[in-house]
């Protein structure tokens, strides 16, 4: 799922493209996309955009009169900038918003259809969207203690739940986590104010090294590379691969659809935290240590 440096770098390729253009028309290819009636998706077309907003992970492009199209991309969901009236490509276009020089492409991979849009008429409409996270740039460590220690949850819930914190996904809380050295299981009210501190300053630096390096690998171009999955990141999508601090093969807890990655000896004192599904299965034997666990893997002698 994009997340804020992805988002920021959007809303930088969309501001020079759209911004100050006539929205010409919406064309819809699936009506499950569209999540509201009121007002028509129609109400749109003909009008100019005046500005482009962040909602969290969702992108708000403001319109004349005060018409908000809010796009959620979730987890598939991608933008393309084409030459103008293009056709959308048929298994995975979503939508295309024309413009006179060009076109918005609104895609998602896979057969799960997720992405959503919004036609909202007042500000005031968007107010369902705003989840209540706080945005952790502005917040002063103790803003942003008090947010995460609300509820007790694991530090990897906190990061993601976007009632705690704006923008922040399964991607970069994994980037996050490693550079505060905190392990993903760590309880929000055993961290003290030192640990929170850590954790405050490693999600500002993450986040920022990360949208400048994306706006800079850019450029002038459209982003057309939005992915969690990048071989610069520490540990993210990175496991039984070295990690870049200490050498220690990436750890992994699978769940659902997702995963957490992790280094056992940056982030937990060299213990490998349960896997949900292997951990159940092997039971008593399940490897605590990395030593045990490539005591595991090893070959019989």
């Amino acid at each position: 799922m994009p997340e804020l440096p992805d988002i920021k770098l959007y809303l930088r390729a969309l501001q020079s493209r759209i911004v100050g253009q006539e929205l010409k028309a919406v064309r819809l290819l699936t009506p499950f996309l569209l999540r509201t009636v009121e007002p028509p998706i129609t109400a749109a077309a003909g009008r100019p955009v005046v500005g482009l907003e962040r909602i969290g992970k969702r992108i708000a492009i403001v319109l004349d009169d005060d018409l908000f199209l809010v796009i959620h991309l979730m987890i598939a969901g991608r933008f393309r900038w084409t030459k103008p009236g293009v056709k959308p490509p048929g298994r995975i276009g979503l939508a295309a918003f024309d413009f006179e020089r060009g076109t918005l492409l609104l895609t998602e991979a896979g057969t799960k259809r997720r992405a959503s849009l919004h036609l909202i008429q007042g500000r005031e409409g968007l107010t369902p969207f705003h989840r209540g996270g706080i945005d952790i740039y502005p917040a002063t460590h103790e803003q942003f203690a008090a947010a995460m220690q609300r509820e007790n949850h694991t530090l990897k819930r906190a990061l993601t739940d976007p009632r705690i914190l704006d923008g922040i996904g399964n991607a970069y809380s994994d980037e996050i986590l490693h550079r505060a050295r905190l392990s993903p299981l760590q309880l929000t009210s055993k961290l003290d104010d030192a640990g929170m501190a850590r954790l405050h300053d490693a999600a500002r630096a993450t986040l920022t090294e990360w949208t400048d390096r994306l706006i800079a690998e850019t450029g002038d171009k459209f982003p057309e590379k939005v992915t969690a999955f990048r071989p610069e990141m520490a540990v993210h999508g990175r496991y039984n691969l070295p990690c870049p601090d200490c050498g220690s093969p990436v750890q992994r807890i699978r769940y659902a659809e997702n995963e957490t990655n992790y280094c056992a000896t940056c982030q937990t004192g060299g213990r490998v935290l349960a896997d949900r599904a292997l951990s159940r299965l092997l039971r008593d034997d399940w490897p605590r240590t990395l030593a045990e666990l490539e005591e595991l893997r090893s070959p019989p002698k």
